[in-house]
């Protein structure tokens, strides 16, 4: 399919690739060296989003259509997780 893709698209999609991949390693930086857990919990949600952008782009490029339901997937697990973890940091315990 990326051969049916427009140059104009397939080079778009090919630097937002390039984008999102530099953007996950500096989230991945704060998240070693962040001074406080709120700056790694935002940092992991970051880097959740940024690897389902690039799962998505990949779809695109591909045209494969299940890395659009393993980036659902990723999507589903990153928003849970993110809750579990703020609730964690703000209240002490996830489960009362």
């Amino acid at each position: 399919m990326a051969s049916e893709l427009p140059a104009v698209l397939d080079t778009a999609v090919l630097a937002a690739l390039v984008l999102a991949s530099v953007l996950t390693l500096l989230a991945s930086y704060r998240v070693i060296v962040g001074p406080t857990t709120p700056d790694r919990v935002v940092s992991l949600d970051t880097i959740g989003t940024n690897v389902v952008a690039i799962a998505i782009l990949y779809a695109i490029q591909t045209g494969e259509g299940l890395f659009v339901t393993v980036s659902l997937v990723l999507a589903i697990i990153g928003f849970v997780s993110t809750i579990a973890v703020a609730r964690f940091v703000t209240e002490g315990d996830i489960i009362e």
